[in-house]
């Protein structure tokens, strides 16, 4: 078997596993993106090749056969751009764009309370991370669909060092992930964990520490360095130069 064949039956199989659940998904994209902008303009609706980034990773979503339904969490002042990207770009599973909160930890369970009594699954994402793809978002979900919870991730390529006392000591690096996003969550475990840390008031910087932080594990999914974040001004020019090298390489294969 072919590598090509051998990816391409890896991902039928786990989209024939995912596909009998009812999976959700959340793209938070209520940030200012400030560093990422010039002219006024959030990093989420910047062009990347003339698609705003937002409309980007929605329309990932948007493809995936076993994504049921798309709530969007956005700035207030920009949800009325998301009826045209509706129509411009043909989400019909987007269900509900509701505004943002103060963090990004409350962001996400505003859009939470959208998601239909009927998941199973829930799949929070970034929106500004638009360089993901269907397999990615399969590999995770397929991974949650075993575990209960799972995230997109890439192992440290750069030694680590961390700091105690004023002394610097290094890190195993095979230990080290660098998490990412879609972060996958069987509904009712993600429910639990979220709800904990809002009565204990426990902060975070992504929903896989309010699940661990509840005592569930969370298993990483080598995705790679190319799902990146928009950030800063250069990612686009790298994001740029990946979406050009995925489409010769489409070529290629024809």
């Amino acid at each position: 078997m072919s590598k090509l064949s051998e990816l391409l039956t890896k991902f039928t199989d786990r989209v024939a596993l995912i596909h009998r659940k009812y999976n959700s998904a959340i793209i938070v994209a209520a940030g200012n993106g400030t560093r990422a902008m010039t002219d006024g303009t959030t990093k989420q609706m910047m062009p990347l090749l003339g698609i705003p980034v937002v409309a980007r990773t929605v329309s990932v979503f948007e493809a995936c056969d076993f994504i049921r339904e798309i709530i969007i969490v956005a700035r207030e002042d920009e949800i009325p751009r998301y009826d045209a990207m509706q129509c411009q770009y043909g989400w019909h599973k987007v269900t509900a764009v509701v505004p943002g909160r103060e963090t990004r930890q409350l962001s996400v369970l505003e859009g939470f309370k959208h998601i239909s009594e009927r998941s199973q699954f829930v799949y929070i994402h970034d929106g500004a991370r638009c360089l993901v793809t269907e397999a990615m978002i399969a590999a995770v979900g397929h991974a949650a669909c075993i575990d209960g919870a799972a995230i997109a991730a890439t192992r440290s390529a750069d030694t680590v060092k961390v700091i105690g006392q004023g002394k610097l000591s290094t890190v195993d690096r095979d230990t080290v992930w660098l998490a990412q996003t879609p972060q996958v969550f069987m509904t009712e475990l993600y429910r639990a964990a979220a709800y904990r840390a809002l009565k204990e008031e426990l902060m975070a910087t992504d929903d896989a520490s309010l699940v661990e932080a509840a005592g569930f594990a969370v298993t990483p999914v080598d995705c790679g360095d190319t799902n990146r974040k928009i950030t800063h001004p250069m990612d686009f020019a790298i994001a740029e130069t990946i979406l050009r090298y995925r489409d010769e390489s489409k070529g290629d294969m024809s």
